[in-house]
C-alpha cells in the first residue's frame, strides 16, 4: 500500500510499514510543519492512505468534505513505539481490503472502519 505519513506518526511506525514493504512518504522527513491541507492534498496526488495521529483531519472529510483515498486514525496514546509499530502494522494486515477509501481508527484491541470517505 502506498501512505502518507503526517508527521504526528512516530518514526517507528513508518519504520516498521516500510519493512512491511509499504511506501510511506513522511512528512517530518520531507517539509515538516506544513499545513493539514497541504498534507491532504499530497496523499491525493500521490493516491496514498493518509496516516495520521491528528484528529483535525476527520474534520476536513466529514465537515468539510474534502475527498481521500483514506485516512488511517492512530490512537494509542500512552503505549510505547514500539507497541504502536506493531499494532498499526497488524490493523493493515489483518484489514488491508478494506482500508483504502476508508477512515480508519486503529485503537488498542481494534480497528473501526467508516467506508465511503
Amino acid at each position: 500500500m502506498n501512505f502518507v505519513a503526517d508527521e504526528s506518526i512516530d518514526l517507528q511506525i513508518v519504520e516498521r510499514l516500510r519493512a512491511d514493504g509499504h511506501t510511506v512518504i513522511y512528512i517530518a522527513e520531507m517539509d515538516p510543519g506544513i499545513s493539514d491541507e497541504d498534507v491532504f492534498r499530497l496523499a491525493n496526488q500521490q493516491s496514498a492512505i493518509l496516516i495520521t495521529a491528528d484528529k483535525d483531519f476527520g474534520e476536513l472529510v466529514f465537515r468539510k468534505a474534502f475527498a481521500t483515498y483514506g485516512i488511517l486514525l492512530i490512537r494509542l496514546a500512552g503505549l510505547s513505539q514500539t507497541l504502536k509499530a506493531e499494532m498499526t502494522s497488524s490493523a493493515i494486515r489483518e484489514r488491508a481490503s478494506e482500508i483504502p477509501n476508508s477512515f480508519s481508527v486503529v485503537t488498542p484491541g481494534t480497528i473501526r472502519i467508516r467506508h465511503k470517505v
